[in-house]
């Protein structure tokens, strides 16, 4: 079974999706939550479930599955999916405006997934539209970009190498982390005060930079040492965010300035948002 875990915007908010089967599966509380705005979506969805069950539905014949997904605290959780033909069904037991719309993107996000695989470079290039849509600066859109080439490079060889997808990738994911920033990853979101959001979409250009430099240095010592199982990949990730360390220390030692930093971009691009409201008229 091949999982290609992404995540997609409906509206400017995230929809987690996992591709399986020839098939995206969605994030039904990611769903639930954008349909109806509710403060609980869990709860909310936990009702319709109940209901969906008391009609006879998801017995014989399941439009709900569960996936590990990434989690608000950078850890893979199984979390209940659906994919287009069992997401309209529970659409209609959650009335919402938003349902037109709504299966028109999914229709939208699979032709998508069809041209993506047949040329890859649509999706980098659809990915760098939303970021832009979003206002992130061109400047931070290619660190972003060359990061997210750098991990797929990693993650491949990690495959290869018998490395297994969800938990053994976040133990080396957060080792590489904490060697080259001195704190995992889930110790860095609480840093930066997020909550579900992409860590790595709120790093500052120079920790995008420091980013990639460890995860490129593990992936090198995966190589040049012919790394094998979750062992061996484990000490190239410790080397490798190591390196990266110590190239960060180097770069403070000399600036003055710590790379690991407290901004994110939920608070930047809000600000610019309002400055570009004020210049416009639009807030006195």
């Amino acid at each position: 079974m091949k999982q290609d875990n992404k995540l997609s915007l409906f509206e400017g908010k995230p929809i987690r999706k996992v591709w399986d089967n020839e098939q995206w599966y969605f994030s039904i509380i990611d769903i639930i939550e954008i349909l109806t705005d509710s403060p609980t979506p869990r709860k909310y969805w936990d009702k319709v479930k109940r209901k969906l069950k008391e009609e006879g539905i998801n017995e014989t014949s399941p439009i709900w599955r569960q996936f590990k997904l990434m989690a608000s605290d950078d850890k893979l959780r199984l979390t209940d999916c659906a994919n287009t033909e069992g997401v309209l069904r529970i659409i209609m037991s959650v009335p919402s405006p938003k349902a037109e719309p709504f299966k028109q993107w999914m229709a939208q996000v699979s032709k998508e997934r069809i041209e993506e695989t047949e040329n890859p470079e649509i999706g980098f290039d659809r990915l760098r539209e939303i970021y832009k849509a979003k206002g992130y600066p061109d400047e931070w859109i290619e660190r972003r970009m060359q990061s997210i080439e750098t991990r797929k490079q990693l993650t491949e060889e990690w495959k290869k190498r018998g490395v297994a997808e969800g938990q053994e990738f976040s133990i080396l994911t957060a080792t590489i982390a904490k060697g080259t920033f001195g704190v995992t990853p889930s110790e860095h979101s609480k840093l930066k005060d997020l909550d579900r959001q992409n860590l790595r979409d709120h790093m500052t250009p120079l920790e995008l930079i420091f980013t990639a430099l460890g995860e490129e240095l593990t992936r090198d010592e995966t190589v040049r040492n012919d790394a094998k199982g979750f062992n061996e990949n484990h000490e190239a990730a410790q080397k490798g965010g190591s390196i990266a360390g110590d190239a960060r220390r180097r770069v403070e030692e000399r600036t003055g300035n710590k790379i690991v930093s407290k901004d994110n971009y939920l608070k930047k691009l809000g600000e610019e948002s309002e400055e570009n409201k004020t210049e416009n008229g639009e807030k006195i």
